[in-house]
């Protein structure tokens, strides 16, 4: 079956689908189904086909260096749930983008904070965790709280692509999320740097204003720096991811 008719499948056959959800099997055999047909697509394709079979049941995670997934998906469906993990080290200009975008993007926003403030994390961890064990507090920070706010889901999103890292170069546009047993929606996958900033351009999509000074990845404050791409992040540690997408 080509990509066209499997495409063309899962559209036409979304009730038999919809079965599935109830069982971990299916829902894996979905992703993988999807992964493969919805290679090639556009962005707001691959939102659109998620946006339509999972309904209330999928959301976006943004991190807030731009609000291109967030446009798009407002694009095909307004009031699109739109995860922001506010990990308490954010730079002020992040909180700020996301109040930018809550305020002009027709989404609904939804705060996830850790269960531990940064002050009762240095009481129960010693101060500056993310100097001395940064997975752990990343692990503390942001992959227990998203794993705790994604229960209700049986799809998320987020914008990451290939070109990023040489960890993400074989990511698919819908995957297996095996470790939280839910699929996964990478819409941007195969895009490049220059495709989104192009969107970003003829869209006037709001951008985290630190992209413009310096920084090419933007995390929390104290374990970002200045660089190209995600050479910034952790820097001088070895650690390229957060845990999020592992």
């Amino acid at each position: 079956m080509t990509a066209a008719l499997e495409l063309s499948y899962l559209h036409d056959n979304a009730s038999e689908l919809h079965d599935l959800y109830d069982a971990s099997d299916g829902l894996e055999h979905l992703a993988l189904h999807a992964g493969a047909a919805l290679e090639g697509a556009e962005p707001q394709e691959i939102l659109s086909w998620a946006i339509d079979r999972f309904g209330p049941r999928f959301v976006i995670a943004s991190s807030m260096a731009d609000a291109v997934l967030a446009h798009m998906a407002a694009s095909v469906r307004p009031g699109v749930r739109v995860l922001f993990l506010d990990t308490g080290y954010h730079f002020a200009e992040t909180l700020g983008t996301a109040d930018a975008v809550e305020t002009v993007v027709p989404i609904q926003l939804l705060r996830v904070r850790p269960e531990q403030t940064v002050a009762e994390q240095d009481a129960t961890y010693g101060k500056d965790l993310w100097a001395r064990d940064p997975d752990l507090c990343c692990r503390l920070r942001k992959v227990l709280p998203l794993r705790r706010a994604l229960t209700s889901y049986l799809a998320w999103a987020s914008g990451i692509r290939r070109d990023e890292t040489d960890t993400r170069r074989e990511i698919k546009v819908v995957e297996w999320d095996a470790s939280r047993q839910m699929v996964k929606v990478n819409p941007l996958a195969a895009w490049t740097g220059a495709q989104v900033d192009d969107y970003i351009a003829a869209n006037g999509v709001l951008v985290n204003p630190l992209l413009s000074d310096g920084y090419g990845s933007i995390g929390c404050a104290p374990c970002t720096r200045r660089g190209t791409g995600r050479e910034g992040r952790w820097a001088g540690t070895g650690k390229v991811e957060c845990g999020l997408h592992a």
